[in-house]
């Protein structure tokens, strides 16, 4: 069983979590950081037994903390398009704190990539179930949930890899902004024959 930490330890993962997040973290040493930290690596030994067990632990508290956040954000929402729209609006701005060194380092690291493979299938899961949601509710069509969810999930771990942004020349945020329009559209229930009918 996990110690709880000290008031100092998690002053110090927090630290250490803001410095991750804007230079990444292959490049440090041990040496390096309790150096920035102000502190022994005793101190440091005393969260983790390497750097690299310490990156596994920054990289999944950050993961951890943005869910967090995220599920925060979207609850008492009832309107299944707006917890799609705010979901992945949240997930801009956490990723948004993560530099491109850092998003490159988790994603070198066997390990920390995990971390950030289960973070993304966990996305696409949550998606799925807002878009299983929107179906039994009558807001959205009815589509093949698991492969709409699987689609968004690429995306999300495209633009989260800088891949798609980088491709297309946007930012994170107009990325997911786009990704919200692209599901929403297409699990729109009304088509546009209905419209016509309907004016």
């Amino acid at each position: 069983m996990t110690r709880a930490l000290t008031q100092r330890q998690a002053e110090l993962l927090t630290r250490l979590e803001a410095l991750f997040l804007t230079e990444g973290f292959g490049h440090l040493t041990l040496d390096d950081i309790a150096g920035r930290l102000h502190c022994s690596k005793s101190t440091l030994y005393a969260l983790a037994g390497s750097k690299e067990q310490l990156a596994v632990r920054v990289v999944g508290r950050y993961f951890k903390g943005a869910a967090e956040r995220i599920e925060k954000r979207i609850a008492g929402l009832n309107d299944v398009r707006k917890r799609i729209g705010s979901y992945l609006a949240g997930a801009a701005e956490e990723l948004s704190k993560a530099s491109v060194a850092f998003i490159a380092d988790v994603s070198d690291f066997p390990p920390t990539r995990a971390t950030y493979e289960r973070n993304a299938r966990a996305a696409a899961e949550r998606i799925k179930s807002f878009i299983q949601d929107g179906v039994e509710l009558h807001v959205f069509r009815e589509v093949h949930a698991t492969l709409f969810a699987e689609m968004a999930g690429l995306l999300i771990e495209s633009i989260q890899t800088g891949v798609l942004t980088k491709r297309a020349g946007v930012s994170d945020a107009e990325a997911f902004t786009a990704l919200g329009e692209l599901l929403l559209d297409g699990l729109q229930r009304t088509g546009a024959g209905q419209k016509e009918s309907d004016a």
